[in-house]
């Protein structure tokens, strides 16, 4: 199902500069101290990436999460990708996780319990949420129930690739 372009969201380069600075001044306001970022990839690289240079935090690590296949296309559950990140390496740490938007909240949800029972503490940033996400995130941006056009995914990749997920 496509809406069209004016019922979107769109988020400009300059304005996820904003946002993700934003997001960080959130989260230092409210006291958190993260040991580590953990990003839901793709999407949650940039906004971990820049929440990890605002917050002072060089200590970030990759969950590869498939969910989304398309445009409000995708798979029956989220599936974490390998390589999974180690709880040996979350152990006892606050952590911080970084993603582009909760959505349905499916991909957030996965990670959070991932985490839980391994971690001192763990809570979500996103630069946006809608309000049918099932997790409700500490730090949020924007809230909207649009579709979002992000500035890394709006435009189609530049060679379309197969079997680009490696088997563990």
């Amino acid at each position: 199902m496509s809406e069209p372009a004016d019922e979107r969201e769109e988020l400009s380069w300059e304005a996820f500069g904003a946002a993700s600075r934003e997001l960080a001044q959130q989260v230092a306001a409210d006291g958190y101290e993260p040991d580590i970022i953990l990003s839901i990839a793709r999407g949650g690289l940039f906004v971990a990436g820049a929440l990890g240079y605002a917050l002072d935090v060089k200590n970030l690590h990759v969950a590869n999460v498939e969910f989304y296949t398309g445009v409000d296309e995708r798979l029956p559950v989220p599936i974490m990708l390998p390589p999974v990140p180690s709880v040996v390496d979350l152990s006892g740490a606050r952590v911080l996780i970084a993603d582009d938007v909760a959505d349905t909240g499916a991909t957030l949800k996965l990670v959070r319990d991932f985490c839980a029972g391994h971690v001192a503490d763990v809570r979500c940033a996103v630069v946006y949420e809608k309000p049918h996400s099932s997790v409700r995130c500490e730090y949020v941006w924007r809230r909207t129930d649009r579709w979002i056009n992000f500035p890394w995914s709006t435009l189609p990749p530049v060679v379309r690739r197969r079997g680009q997920v490696l088997d563990a």
